[in-house]
């Protein structure tokens, strides 16, 4: 017989938990018995969320109110989560943090990137870092789990089966990554308004994203990465585009055999190799509500450079999706299980 789990989440009126909420509900082996938002505490969720009307009647309840659960999904500000780690820990035998806390595997890399001492460095090694495509073998039967940042995400499935399979011919790496608002740090304010509506667009991290700490932990090899953030006028959605030097003789047709390599069984990435039509490159728009990257590239002959291209929803497969298929993964159900959403198109 299949395990059910009772699911509490911390956090749930942010964007990361009210995401895990709408996916969480659809899932045969859920069931979410509370969530949590100090400041809505006593609310019903649709106040917050008003997608999930008649989804659920559920309503918030303060982090004192919490009580014990088999699983506890965890959307807190950075550092929340390490230093509330104890008492999370006593209330349920499994967690999955979405923050940054849990992520990185060094300490000194983390207070680099994050600007001060981790609160808990002895814990870094008791999470499994949720990307199933590169830590499938290490996610089943976990019990902790770090959920990969977004940024993160996109640019390590877009630059993984390249450098897994070839050796880029100069050391440099650049990416630059479309983001969102929802990506971008931005909530709603009180007014409803998002900053995307209001023709916000801007580049928030020129140079020291801290997704870049995360890029070069997964990747296969030691490259310098050169990432670079800009925030455009969407609510969801993260479209990176890397730039890849590869050596002479690597073809278009050897770089098509890596990715078929690295990818030919995964459910949630998909090849984008179409050569004629109007969608002959990932869209971050067909992708809204999904847990799939869609990731294509093309070679520049003359130079031996390679771009890739990756899309997915930040909110879904770069945060609360991921951690749901790692979820999965982890308690051995079936990995598309309530992620089989293909987005809209038109």
């Amino acid at each position: 017989m299949l395990e059910r789990l009772t699911v509490a989440i911390v956090g749930a009126s942010g964007y990361a938990g009210g995401e895990f909420l709408r996916l969480a509900l659809g899932h045969p082996f859920l069931e979410v018995t509370q969530v949590t938002s100090e400041r809505y505490a006593g609310q019903p969720v649709a106040l917050v969320h008003p997608n999930l009307r008649q989804a659920t009647r559920l309503k918030f309840c303060s982090l004192a109110e919490l009580h014990e659960a088999d699983l506890l999904v965890l959307a807190l500000p950075h550092q929340e989560s390490a230093q509330r780690f104890d008492a999370f820990a006593a209330l349920a035998p499994r967690l999955i943090d979405l923050s940054a806390d849990f992520r990185l595997k060094d300490p000194a890399v983390y207070q680099k990137y994050y600007g001060e001492a981790h609160p808990r460095p002895e814990l870094l090694s008791n999470f499994v870092y949720g990307n199933p495509e590169l830590h499938r073998e290490e996610l089943k039967g976990a019990t902790y789990i770090a959920g990969a940042g977004c940024l993160a995400t996109a640019t390590i499935l877009a630059l993984y089966p390249l450098l897994k399979y070839a050796v880029p011919a100069r050391g440099d790496i650049i990416v630059e990554g479309k983001i969102g608002s929802s990506a971008a740090g931005s909530q709603p304010s009180e007014s409803g308004h998002h900053p995307e509506r209001m023709g916000v667009v801007r580049t928030y991290a020129p140079t020291g994203h801290r997704h870049t700490a995360e890029i070069q932990q997964e990747l296969p090899g030691r490259f310098t990465i050169h990432l670079t953030a800009t925030a455009i006028e969407r609510v969801r959605g993260i479209l990176v585009t890397a730039h890849v030097f590869l050596p002479d003789g690597f073809s278009e047709r050897d770089g098509l055999g890596a990715y078929r390599e690295a990818y030919a069984d995964e459910p949630f990435i998909r090849l984008v190799t179409a050569k004629r039509g109007i969608h002959r490159v990932p869209d971050p728009k067909i992708l809204d509500g999904t847990n799939y990257c869609d990731i294509g590239f093309e070679m520049d002959n003359d130079t031996g450079r390679v771009v890739v291209m990756s899309a997915l929803d930040n909110l879904v497969k770069g945060t609360a999706g991921h951690a749901l298929q790692s979820l999965n993964v982890a308690m051995g159900w079936d990995e598309m299980l309530g992620l089989g959403f293909t987005g809209l198109h038109p």
